[in-house]
């Protein structure tokens, strides 16, 4: 399968009232806690605005419903307070918005973004999804990029255990060092918390005698703090999303993990992906052996995390995974996916050793090919889609869909009817693939559904992104479609008859009957 789409649909799936007609007026927005934007008022409600929080939406996503009160509730209390911050909604999926989708990145529901100065500065919003975190953070968001320290209570109530914390200690606050990191910590404020100090002796981790200058990054996670002292602010940043990212990732509902889960799969490398029930009694042994295997193979370019199966049951079903296969260790490298199911934690470092060595045979995920597939609109699975498309030497417009796509549904009619009105021609073969249930080759790039593709009779693939209706279609066919059968076996003949012609210097070719 395509790997972009299989690790977009991965991340979109960990991560209201009903949705909002788009077109408000001005005078609406003002009776609202949370503005409804569309394509027509986006950019001059953003413009007028020096902090707006827009969150991106569907009508359908579960999480997206979750969010919606509480989301209003924090839009109530910023109101209230006479805070600089309003909030925005737009939805991502009404297809008028489809350029701001595609402007803003949004891969994932819900997508929110922070917008400073008119919309010059957008950020991502890394807090949590809860009314009173909220405000908190986006308190924290139009204030200082640091907050200063000077107490032992200070301190510990700041440096929790829910996420990365940057103290930054230096004798004096002020010096090259002082300000790179207030720059750094403006520049990354939105997905870490910032501190500074001039006693390290009230930090909770880490040397206390210290005076700095000096850098601690505080992490729940793997070796808890690490220090820097090196205050270049390409190398500050690089320190911090390096030493603030966990060597193995969580996969879980819990909203502080989901940066990271983004991370992890926007990174270029072979993911190794352990699903076990954090429930199992050899849980702790699962996550010793799965934190070895990353220390082992940190230079294989591979990736790792741990999920929990009770948290995974659509990535399940999308991957084609079963329950009954858990404890489960699953694999996305360029050469394919990789299996390996009811596993012991002492499995998992052998197994990741014979897919270094290349002995592992990919797993492909297919439907059953159909026994009767005569309808008009041929069903392709991953087992026949090189017999379907790619060998058959026909025409062949094969679509991608998701059975949960809203757009799909629409388009089916209209598929239907293309293969209706060319079921005659012998050449042309009209198609569908369930995308969620059947491995893609890596010849289509399937980014979104649905994803239509032609191949030519003559060998050529091509995109379809025209207008979705049975006219267009029909008419990108026939121009793009290769030479029908017995003109392309005639074609083939007369090379072969001009070629012997060539070579037949003696007349004794003269009595062949050319009937073409």
């Amino acid at each position: 399968m395509a790997v972009n789409l299989v690790l977009s649909f991965a991340l979109a799936i960990l991560i209201s009232s009903s949705p909002t007609a788009v077109g408000v007026d001005a005078t609406e927005e003002l009776k609202e806690a949370v503005l409804t934007l569309d394509a027509g008022n986006f950019s001059e409600v953003v413009a007028k605005h020096p902090f707006i929080v827009v969150k991106f939406y569907a009508p359908w996503c579960g999480h997206c419903k979750q969010l919606a009160p509480e989301y209003e509730k924090a839009a109530s209390i910023l109101r209230k307070n006479e805070l600089p911050v309003v909030l925005a909604k737009v939805d991502a999926y009404d297809e008028r918005n489809k350029e701001l989708k595609d402007k803003y990145g949004v891969y994932s529901y819900p997508t929110i973004k922070i917008m400073k100065n008119g919309g010059s500065d957008v950020r991502g919003y890394g807090g949590p999804r809860e009314a009173d975190g909220i405000v908190e953070y986006l308190k924290r968001q139009v204030g200082p990029a640091s907050l200063k320290l000077e107490s032992a209570e200070e301190a510990a109530h700041s440096v929790v255990d829910k996420g990365v914390i940057l103290v930054g200690v230096f004798p004096e606050f002020a010096g090259m060092e002082y300000e790179n990191f207030m720059v750094v910590a403006e520049k990354m404020r939105a997905d870490y918390d910032f501190f500074h100090t001039s006693d390290a002796s009230i930090l909770p981790r880490g040397d206390q005698s210290v005076k700095g200058p000096i850098v601690r990054l505080f992490k729940p996670f793997d070796e808890l703090f690490v220090d820097s002292e090196d205050f270049g602010k390409d190398a500050l940043e690089k320190f911090i999303e390096v030493s603030g990212f966990p060597m193995v990732v969580t996969y879980d509902a819990d909203p502080t993990n989901h940066k990271f889960l983004e991370r992890y799969y926007s990174t270029p490398s072979a993911k190794a992906m352990l699903f076990v029930s954090f429930g199992d009694d050899r849980i702790e042994s699962f996550k010793s052996q799965i934190h070895e295997a990353a220390r082992k193979f940190s230079g294989n370019n591979i990736s790792f995390l741990i999920g929990d199966v009770a948290d995974a049951d659509r990535v399940f079903q999308y991957f084609g995974l079963r329950e009954s296969d858990v404890p489960l260790l699953f694999m996305i490298a360029s050469t394919g996916k990789y299996l390996n199911p009811t596993m012991d934690p002492d499995q998992i470092i052998p197994w990741l050793k014979q897919y270094i060595y290349g002995n592992l045979t990919p797993y492909v995920k297919s439907e059953p090919i159909p026994k009767v597939n005569d309808q008009p609109v041929k069903v392709v699975v991953a087992d026949n889609i090189d017999d379907i498309v790619f060998n058959s030497g026909k025409n062949v417009l094969l679509e991608f869909y998701a059975p949960w796509c809203g757009h799909c549904r629409k388009f089916a009619p209209i598929l239907e009817e293309i293969a209706v009105s060319l079921q005659d021609d012998q050449d042309i073969v009209i198609a569908k693939m369930d995308g969620t249930a059947n491995d893609i080759p890596t010849d289509f790039t399937v980014e979104g559904y649905p994803t239509i593709y032609f191949y030519s009779s003559s060998g050529n693939l091509l995109s379809y992104d025209g207008a979705r209706t049975a006219e267009e279609i029909i008419s990108f066919i026939n121009e793009n479609r290769g030479p029908k059968a017995g003109a392309a076996a005639a074609v083939d003949e007369k090379t072969q008859i001009d070629a012997v012609e060539e070579e037949d210097t003696d007349g004794l070719y003269t009595a062949y009957n050319r009937d073409y």
